[in-house]
């Protein structure tokens, strides 16, 4: 049964991290990380039964602190990386200070402990229990069942390196290349031994004054994988795996901090980003003087720009201004007249001038705006496995399935 009513699950924890499982499979998946400092944080492992238009849910318990980033691997369906916040302390012994006395060095343990206590955003790749590595449409009863653990891999060693922002998977590999973007470090590793190990394959930094920190970065599925791009402060840079080399750079491409950007999945070489100046821009990398196209839909930061995996002219965007935006953006994608155009089409169509003539691109246009948040809206992505369906989170820790809308489904696909 098809409806485009939304379906919401609300997690009971405040959460940021989203993702869709993206290996292989034909169920409709999604992973939510939690944060929170009271209780031990999870991983809510979301199935959607698209017939009944019922969610099902499994947790997995997370504690190795609350979730900032999660992603899946390409390529098995059990594999997932988290970035997440580890306190260290500073610990003391009250033997150590003599005949100090018991309360003054009690007081001085308290002070010297919340002083010198450091918070370290760090990466961990972690395996799923074997049982839930396959979409289920049935839930266990919450109030017999226990929260089950992660498996833990390996971790992503940055003691050498800063805070971990993000963990991205090489799209069409086998699941051994990943990046992580660690304060103004980006470091390419390989996972071996069954992904029990993580060697830093190569590397490189940020230069220039000021401190210069990563906020996001994306692995683009094309020109064989051998791309990244990522945003740091107002900039936006590409980088070649191969070698570790800038191969382009934005500077200004946001008026304030970049906060995310995303690969446009049919045409090489187009970007789009998004961030704090409310905008969501569309770039060519072969000219970045200035975006393609620039949308100002939102009234506050945007947290989440993503394409659709399929039809690239459908694009996602979430707000802290608590709402999600699906945008008809048909005329930079590869269908700007209803059919696949590629770059390389432009001479075929001479043979079809008169009749190119009388058609006009489509027009870009708001499809619809979800209003179903009251929290910033962190987080927005497409189901790997259904294109028509999306899910979007709030820092509340409400989750919303909805449905790319009938009436547009049918006229994109006939």
């Amino acid at each position: 049964m098809e409806d485009d009513a939304p379906v919401i699950y609300g997690l009971e924890f405040q959460a940021r991290a989203l993702t869709p499982q993206t290996a292989e499979t034909d169920a409709i998946r999604f992973l939510v990380g939690t944060q929170s400092l009271k209780y031990d944080n999870q991983i809510h492992i979301i199935d959607f039964d698209d017939e009944n238009n019922i969610i099902n849910k499994n947790v997995l318990l997370h504690q190795a602190g609350e979730i900032w980033h999660i992603s899946a691997s390409p390529a098995d369906r059990g594999v997932l990386a988290t970035c997440y916040n580890r306190t260290f302390c500073c610990v003391l012994s009250l033997d150590s200070f003599g005949a100090l006395g018991k309360s003054a060095a009690q007081l001085f343990i308290a002070l010297a402990t919340s002083s010198d206590s450091k918070v370290l955003t760090c990466a961990a790749v972690w395996r799923m229990p074997k049982e839930l590595e396959s979409g289920s449409h049935e839930s266990p009863d919450d109030s017999s069942s226990t929260a089950q653990t992660l498996e833990l891999l390996c971790h992503l060693d940055n003691t050498a390196h800063g805070n971990m922002a993000c963990v991205v998977w090489e799209p069409m590999g086998d699941g051994k290349k990943i990046i992580s973007l660690a304060d103004n470090h980006i470091l390419l590793w390989d996972l071996q031994e069954s992904s029990s190990q993580a060697v830093l394959a190569s590397s490189a930094s940020l230069e220039g004054k000021g401190q210069l920190k990563f906020t996001s970065g994306r692995w683009s599925p094309h020109h064989n994988c051998t791309q990244v791009a990522t945003a740091n402060d107002t900039t936006l840079r590409g980088w070649d795996t191969r070698s570790m080399s800038q191969i382009y750079c934005i500077e200004n491409a946001h008026g304030q901090l970049v906060r995310d950007l995303d690969f446009n999945p049919n045409k090489q070489y187009y970007l789009a980003s998004c961030g704090d100046d409310c905008k969501v821009k569309f770039w060519d990398t072969r000219n970045v003087t200035e975006p393609v196209k620039t949308l100002e839909e939102h009234s506050h930061w945007v947290w989440n720009v993503r394409y659709n995996h399929s039809h690239d002219q459908l694009v996602l965007t979430g707000s802290s201004d608590s709402r999600v935006i699906l945008s008809n953006m048909v005329s930079i994608s590869s269908e700007p007249f209803g059919h696949l155009v590629d770059d390389d089409d432009i001479s075929d169509q001479e043979d079809h001038r008169s009749e190119e003539k009388s058609k006009e691109p489509l027009q870009d246009n708001v499809i619809a705006t979800y209003e179903e948040h009251e929290d910033s809206v962190y987080a927005v992505d497409w189901s790997s496995a259904d294109p028509w369906l999306f899910a979007s989170l709030s820092y509340d820790g409400r989750l919303v399935i909805n449905r790319v809308p009938r009436a547009l489904k049918y006229h994109i696909l006939l």
